[in-house]
């Protein structure tokens, strides 16, 4: 790490591991370039028998639990809409099978129907407009400032992955949950939710170790969050973080327990200490390969959120999502029977070219089109209003960095995986006092 980074969060280096073993994990061998053959499934077998991802020997949603499910992959447009925007005939259930199994009953995602509704609109009462203004205001901005600030402008360079990208979505989603400003405890915890999420594994050498490991991260992850719970409702929960607000939510009489709120927040950290981390990775990558829009962005900021939609389009982190059929049905005239799955290839839906022209360009004006990378549906992404702050903020404060550039000292950055898609590295510099 530079010194751009506080000198405690050098203890966040586990947590730098455990990311780069996700992406080893889901990256299937560090593939650039997966669009040729999405393109030429959509045009030749859009529905097509068998899971790509276990083809490239990486962990599917359709069959996390790899009790052989019968999986069909699916690359349109219009039927991954169709899946996604159907929760009648096609169900999240599956996802309990694999991380379901570390993140327990509050895994919203794993929930369909009545059930998921409810936990849903519980869960959105913490996610008040007001709230997350203050949010943004009183405690990301400050904490992106203090955090790097002045040190960071002065030292001209630093790589974004692991001295920007990494380390602050984690430190802004535990000072949103309200985590004591420990940052040995902060590594510990961001380590814990990336081990969980890297449970389900292909390889059985690799799977008895991995789901220990998860389990165990698990374990240790609930326990802490439990101490917080308890010493923050002991004390009135009289703050404004997303912890406290958890405490006091209510829908219908309804609230939560502190086991809830602590399976709530096992829920949140493995994606708050992944997504936006290759997201921002990857807008970035996009902006340094197109310097005129790059020149754009940082003169006009109201186009960074159309940059960073693009760029969500063009590199959807999470690039697959799955279902199961509820009941026999079809899908762009294949016939799908009742318990089969669907791999949903979020990256070729996005880059289908009977909805987006130039599909393979970031163009930031694009008129509206219909994406998929927070999802669709009943199951868009709860997360999504944080990670944007998260988002525009780092985005923000990189633009303001003068004559913002690649390092031509290292070799130009390239985007790769097939899910978890994000650079390894991406080395830049700037006009430092």
């Amino acid at each position: 790490m530079t010194p751009a980074i506080d000198e405690a969060l050098a203890s966040a280096e586990p947590a730098a591991d455990a990311f780069q073993s996700v992406s080893a994990t889901y990256g299937g061998g560090g593939m650039a370039d997966p669009y040729p053959l999405y393109a030429a499934a959509r045009r030749d077998e859009p529905v097509a028998p068998g899971d790509v991802l276990a083809r490239f020997g990486i962990p599917s949603q359709a069959d996390y639990a790899n009790v052989g499910r019968q999986v069909f992959t699916v690359y349109r447009h219009a039927d991954v809409e169709a899946v996604l925007g159907d929760d009648v005939t096609w169900s999240s259930d599956l996802l309990a099978d694999g991380l379901g199994a570390f993140l327990g009953d509050m895994f919203l995602s794993a929930r369909d129907g009545r059930s998921h509704r409810q936990l849903r609109g519980l869960l959105q009462t913490c996610f008040a407009p007001e709230a997350l203004k203050r949010w943004k205001e009183k405690l990301i901005l400050p904490l992106i400032e203090r955090q790097y600030g002045a040190r960071l402008r002065g030292l001209g360079r630093a790589e974004l992955v692991q001295d920007i990208a990494l380390p602050f979505p984690i430190h802004a989603i535990y000072t949103v949950l309200g985590f004591p400003d420990d940052p040995v405890a902060m590594a510990r915890f961001a380590d814990q939710a990336l081990r969980i999420l890297n449970g389900p594994q292909i390889d059985p050498e690799k799977a008895e170790a991995a789901m220990a490991s998860a389990f165990a991260a698990a374990a240790e992850l609930d326990e802490s969050v439990k101490a917080i719970v308890r010493e923050k409702r002991a004390a009135g929960a009289a703050g404004d973080t997303m912890i406290e607000r958890l405490i006091h939510a209510e829908l219908d009489g309804v609230r939560f327990s502190d086991e809830q709120i602590a399976g709530i927040v096992r829920m949140m950290l493995p994606a708050a200490a992944e997504t936006t981390t290759r997201t921002v990775s990857n807008l970035f990558c996009l902006l340094f390969e197109n310097p005129v829009v790059l020149d754009r962005v940082r003169a006009d900021r109201s186009l960074l959120t159309k940059a960073i939609n693009e760029s969500m389009r063009l590199e959807p982190v999470a690039g697959f999502l799955a279902r199961r059929a509820t009941r026999d049905t079809q899908l762009g005239g294949v016939a799908i029977p009742e318990g089969a799955a669907v791999s949903l290839v979020i990256g070729s839906a996005n880059r289908d070219e009977t909805v987006f022209d130039h599909p393979d360009a970031f163009e930031i004006e694009r008129p509206f089109r219909r994406t998929f990378g927070f999802g669709h549906g009943v199951h868009m992404c709860l997360g999504m209003p944080i990670a944007r702050l998260e988002l525009e903020a780092i985005a923000n404060f990189l633009l303001d960095l003068p004559g913002l550039r690649l390092d031509p000292a290292h070799p130009a950055p390239v985007i790769r995986g097939l899910q978890f898609r994000n650079p390894g590295a991406v080395h830049m510099l700037w006009n430092g006092s």
